[in-house]
């Protein structure tokens, strides 16, 4: 599915529809056409299935260090439930949250997280921090790490290929 044909917020998923993590990748691609790291996010409603909140990426843009995906599609989600804690929500991503990504997932309450690449050296849910697991931590999501991993990778590895 084209980047600008993408679902509108609330549309409920049927298996025909693309998968939110495909969907993510969508959001990463479109995030690197604008010169930004591609990353996308992607927040379902775990129990109607609609498409909540898509971004990428957009550091740059708006000259902000928290504009990540996981944060905005976080604040979109929020704001259209009308509710800082998302708890029946399931987040998509690209790359294993950093550190403040992962904080604001566990705030937010997100249910599940599922993410494409493991990031060894910024990474705050596997590597680094690993802030799901420290005791300070008050919600902990279910993580599924590995999702569309080598579409994930590959997106960032040209991305920074093409900045050398």
């Amino acid at each position: 599915m084209p980047v600008d044909a993408g679902m509108p917020w609330g549309q409920n998923l049927s298996m025909d529809d693309t998968h939110p993590m495909q969907q993510a990748l969508d959001e990463a691609r479109s995030a690197a056409l604008r010169g930004e790291v591609p990353i996308g996010a992607v927040i379902v409603d775990a129990e109607t299935g609609h498409v909540l909140a898509r971004a990428g990426n957009r550091t740059e843009e708006l000259n902000d260090p928290t504009a990540h995906a996981e944060v905005l599609a976080i604040r979109e989600a929020a704001s259209l439930l009308e509710n800082p804690r998302i708890e029946n929500c399931d987040l998509y991503v690209t790359l294993e949250p950093c550190a403040m990504c992962a904080t604001a997932i566990s705030f937010a309450r997100v249910r599940r997280l599922y993410f494409g690449a493991y990031d060894a050296k910024g990474g705050g849910v596997d590597h680094g921090p690993r802030v799901f697991e420290q005791s300070t931590c008050h919600h902990r999501p279910e993580v599924i790490g590995g999702m569309e991993e080598t579409a994930s990778a590959m997106l960032l590895k040209e991305f920074f290929k093409g900045l050398r």
